[in-house]
C-alpha cells in the first residue's frame, strides 16, 4: 500500500523541518502552519509565481539518493534535511514525477501534482551537506495543490484519483 511515511512543516524559512502526526490541509493556503501557508517560504515570492501548497517527495527517491552518496563517502539526507512536506512510501520517484498534472488522494484529501521541484542548493546549505542537486536531480518530489480541506496523517493512503 502507498501512503505517508512522515511529514515535516517549518514555520519560518530556514528553520530545521519538524515532523508532524497530523496536519490540517486548506486549498491555496497549504499545510496549516508551514512557512509557505504563511506566505514567508524562501521561494514564496519568486517570479513567476509557483504553487507551493505542498511539496512531496518518494522515500525510495531519498534511499536512492543516499546510496549514491554514501558510495561516494558523502554525508546522507535525513528525510526532513530534502526540505519536503510529505514523505510517500511505496512508491518509485519515476512514479511520483509521472502524476504531475494528475489529481491524487492523500487520504481523503484530494490534491493536484503542478509540477518536479527541481533540486536546488537550499537543502545543501542549510544541511552542511554537499551533492543535493546531483543526488537528487529526478528524484525531488513534486508540488501539489489542495483541492480539499482536511487532516491528513501518517499512514494515511495515498492513491491517484480516476480518470474522468
Amino acid at each position: 500500500m502507498i501512503k505517508i511515511h512522515s511529514f515535516y512543516i517549518a514555520s519560518q524559512a530556514g528553520e530545521p523541518m519538524i515532523k508532524r502526526d497530523t496536519a490540517r490541509l486548506s486549498p491555496s493556503e497549504g499545510i496549516e502552519g508551514d512557512r509557505y501557508a504563511l506566505g514567508i517560504g524562501a521561494f514564496s515570492g519568486s517570479v513567476p509565481a509557483k504553487i507551493r501548497d505542498v511539496s512531496l517527495i518518494a522515500l525510495s527517491g531519498i534511499e536512492a539518493a543516499n546510496e549514491e552518496l554514501a558510495a561516494g563517502g558523502l554525508k546522507t539526507y535525513l528525510p526532513s534535511e530534502t526540505r519536503r512536506n510529505i514523505v510517500i512510501e511505496s512508491v518509485s520517484a519515476e512514479d511520483l514525477n509521472q502524476l504531475v498534472g494528475r489529481e491524487f488522494f492523500l487520504g481523503s484529501i484530494r490534491l493536484k501534482a503542478t509540477e518536479l521541484c527541481i533540486p536546488c542548493e537550499r537543502p545543501a546549505s542549510l544541511s552542511k551537506k554537499s551533492d543535493f542537486i546531483s543526488a537528487f536531480k529526478n528524484r525531488g518530489g513534486i508540488r501539489a495543490q489542495i483541492l480539499d480541506s482536511g487532516q491528513i496523517r501518517i499512514g494515511d493512503q495515498f492513491k491517484e484519483a480516476s480518470p474522468t
